[in-house]
């Protein structure tokens, strides 16, 4: 069983590792035109969050090194993610970005750090931390809805790019599988339903794959590159 888990685990690490890099295209386009042209930097600010907080789960949590390592490489990433995003936003995006960036990655952590710290101790205080770091996979995963909606308008999976999803739909489904070895239901919730979304978005893929898209269909221009996927769940934790 530990073989078992030690090679689930050591493929989800590759998966995730390849999750946090996807966006790095999308960055090299602003960093050649320098602007950011109409991307949000509000799914880099929160994903940000959410890998400091499966850092400090890792940390926290005994025998889950691996959770602290994978997500702080994730916290390194999107540091550099948002500082690209102060450098070649326009005035009003740095603002706003800047803002975000204090509210939620600075002031949102430190209260989290802060009161699970000084407050609670031992098992509750990790089961608080899941929970928050579960109920921000959660959402992340239903993010990529908007797009799935659009290939159902347009009937055109232009605006999904097969790649990325599957990706998605592997990292939900192999941490699923983790998850259920290892009975670690932080895990196991976000990315079950990630692997759902994610047969869903590879049915939808399959069905309009071939059609012929609509003409005159609005879509925005954000629709065309999804920014970024859903942050990784935490490597395997020692048995």
């Amino acid at each position: 069983m530990d073989g078992l888990v030690f090679l689930v685990g050591f493929i989800g690490n590759i998966i995730s590792f390849l999750v946090f890099l996807s966006p790095v295209k999308t960055f090299v386009r602003i960093a050649k035109s320098g602007s950011t042209e109409e991307f949000d930097s509000l799914p880099y600010i929160c994903t940000l969050l959410s890998s400091s907080l499966w850092t400090y789960y890792g940390i926290i949590k005994p025998g889950s090194y691996l959770v602290a390592t994978i997500n702080g490489f994730g916290v390194v990433v999107e540091i550099i993610y948002v500082a690209l995003f102060l450098l070649f936003a326009p005035p009003w995006n740095k603002r706003r970005t800047a803002i975000l960036l204090g509210v939620v990655d600075i002031g949102f952590f430190a209260a989290a750090l802060s009161v699970t710290y000084l407050l609670l101790h031992g098992d509750m205080r990790i089961n608080a931390i899941g929970f928050m770091c579960s109920g921000l996979n959660i959402i992340m995963y239903a993010s990529p809805l908007a797009a799935m909606k659009t290939v159902v308008t347009t009937k055109s999976v232009e605006y999904m790019p097969f790649l990325l999803f599957f990706f998605f739909f592997l990292n939900g489904g192999v941490w699923t599988f983790y998850a259920v070895l290892v009975k670690d239901w932080f895990l196991g919730v976000p990315n079950g339903t990630g692997f759902v979304l994610g047969t869903l978005q590879l049915v939808l893929y399959a069905i309009y794959t071939n059609s012929r898209p609509q003409k005159h269909s609005p879509v925005q221009r954000w629709q065309k590159e999804p920014l970024l996927p859903p942050p990784p769940p935490p490597p395997p934790q020692e048995c």
